[in-house]
């Protein structure tokens, strides 16, 4: 608030601007942080101070993004890879996270009735937005400003703020420039699912750094990192704030090295003289006008049509189920998984996830990802692969029970279900066709592919092993209906320890599987038994009453 004048020049109530701000950043400070350990409702307790919390966090990141600072001799190069890291998170990190804030469809009850203009609102946001970005870039850059300092001199850690106040300058103009886009090409109800998909691409990237780049930059190091193999990196604006570090007396990895250097000046400058003449005044009106526009799903996804008998998924469930209450879980669960945002960001990330972790348990070989790679033919790796896709199949699982809207489940009370086992099963069913099959059949592809025609009975077992060990884990830990469980349900500890004995029947087979790799016989004899067990599992689960579903939630 030290800037009224400018606020109240620019039409905004410096009052109520203040009261909007210290409310949010008060609720910003009381936020959770995103660990997904969910508490029980009874226990749970406002937290504080959550600020100083997201502040540690991110220096913990500053400090893996130093990696490319140490990994690579040539200051000025590594520099260039770690502005280009920092300015992908920040502009990532601001596009996916800030769209509720801008968005809010709360400010339509509590602030709308007041008496309080569009600029105020307007420039409160904004302002809230600068206000974490800068809570978030300097614990992130913490970690380098020190390491500069130490290493390079005074000189280097008193040139390090003018390029990352720049880098910041870059990192709204690309955000706004992103948004005012993406307002103009879609519908306003169609913005929130856009910011989902990139909050999912943002969480695939940040899984993939970390186990990643890490192991990159140090075969990198080892191989002493040449910046001119990569002639690519000095048409990166990232390059351009790092060849300031010339003027200081760094030798130039390249040509031209100063003019650049000019450029990652200039060009920032530009940018902002841009976002605050242009951008930013299209941006406030744009948002002035959407806040006033209730955001839901359309109307033509949750209509339900008379042609509905020709849909794939109504179809799907006929050939899957048998009861009509299997058919209706199976539907409610195909339809709420595409609809329900907070399931598409939990869940689509498994998919990449399980590559990633396949790709880096292959880099961890003392020869390299390379030979790794050329090595597979000869190995028993596919085995991992398959038996990993289960993860895909678990974490859909853990989410389907759960609902922001979990009151709504009053309609299977009030509903004549004998049997809520069936609903449960045709739920799962959904789960399976939906999500599972599609993806292991992409690794059965590239399975086939890489190691043969001859590995078809183990593609055959781990479909059956993985199905049973999703069996026997919906029937010990997830035996409740369809998003009915409110999110910060959680389990109690007994839980843990029946989920674990669950596996280890699959566990079992599955380790059976690998020392049955090369008998065609035996592998033969453990499908004959996982299938059995997989029956008698699915036929227990199936048969769910709802005394044993009242007395799940009891427990929860």
């Amino acid at each position: 608030m030290l800037a009224s004048p400018l606020w109240r020049s620019l039409g905004a109530d410096v009052i109520q601007l203040e009261a909007i701000l210290d409310m949010r950043l008060m609720i910003d400070d009381r936020k959770p942080l995103s660990t997904g350990m969910g508490k029980r409702q009874s226990q749970k307790k406002d937290r504080k101070h959550g600020s100083i919390w997201s502040a540690l966090l991110f220096t913990f990141m500053g400090v893996l993004y130093i990696i490319p600072l140490y990994a690579i001799p040539d200051r000025i190069t590594g520099m260039s890879v770690y502005f280009s890291l920092l300015l992908a998170f920040i502009t990532l990190t601001l596009i996916t996270d800030f769209s509720n804030t801008l968005f809010d469809k709360r400010d339509k009850y509590i602030l709308f009735p007041r008496p309080v203009s569009d600029k105020t609102l307007v420039l409160a946001k904004l302002l809230h937005v600068f206000i974490y970005l800068l809570r978030m870039v300097l614990p992130m850059a913490l970690p380098a400003w020190v390491m500069l300092g130490c290493i390079d001199g005074w000189a280097s850690a008193l040139l390090f703020p003018l390029p990352l106040t720049l880098m910041v300058c870059l990192a709204l103009f690309f955000v706004n420039s992103f948004y005012l886009l993406v307002l103009h090409l879609t519908r306003p109800e169609k913005f929130k699912d856009i910011i989902n998909y990139f909050q999912i691409f943002t969480s695939v990237v940040f899984f993939a750094t970390v186990y990643l780049l890490p192991g990159y930059f140090n075969r990198e190091g080892n191989n002493r990192f040449d910046a001119s193999n990569f002639a690519w990196l000095k048409f990166l604006p990232s390059s351009w704030l790092a060849a300031c570090w010339v003027w200081i007396g760094f030798p130039a990895p390249q040509q031209n090295t100063l003019m650049l250097s000019i450029i990652g000046i200039l060009l920032p400058l530009l940018c902002a003289f841009i976002l605050i003449k242009w951008l930013s005044p299209q941006f406030s009106k744009k948002i002035s006008g959407i806040d006033g526009i209730e955001v839901t799903e359309s109307s033509n996804n949750t209509a339900v049509k008379s042609s509905s008998k020709s849909k794939i998924y109504v179809q799907l469930a006929r050939l899957f189920n048998r009861s009509e209450e299997g058919q209706a879980g199976f539907i409610i669960t195909w339809l709420l998984t595409s609809r329900s945002r907070t399931f598409r960001m939990r869940v689509y990330p498994s998919f990449a996830f399980i590559p990633i972790y396949f790709i880096y348990l292959l880099s961890q070989g003392k020869n390299g990802i390379k030979y790794a790679i050329a090595d597979l033919p000869h190995t028993s790796k596919h085995l991992l692969l398959l038996y990993m896709s289960s993860y895909v199949l678990i974490s859909g699982m853990s989410y389907m029970i759960m609902s922001e809207q979990y009151k709504a489940a009053w309609v299977y009370y009030s509903s004549p279900v004998g049997v809520p086992g069936k609903v449960m099963s045709g739920a799962l069913k959904a789960m399976w066709v939906k999500f599972f099959l599609p993806f292991f059949s992409v690794l059965s592809i590239f399975t086939l592919v890489t190691w043969g025609p001859q590995v078809l009975p183990d593609l055959l077992l781990a479909l059956i092993n993985v199905t049973l060990l999703a069996a026997c884990i919906a029937r010990v830990s997830f035996r409740q209906l369809p998003f009915s469980m409110m999110e910060q349900a959680k389990q109690k500890g007994g839980k843990f320890l029946k989920g674990l004995i669950s596996m280890l029947v699959p566990a079992t087979l599955g380790l059976g599987h690998y020392f049955a790799i090369h008998l065609w016989w035996l592998k033969l004899i453990f499908m004959l038994l996982s299938s059995a067990m997989l029956w008698l599992v699915w036929d227990s689960y199936s048969n769910t009453t709802w005394a044993n579903i009242n007395r799940e939630e009891q427990n929860s």
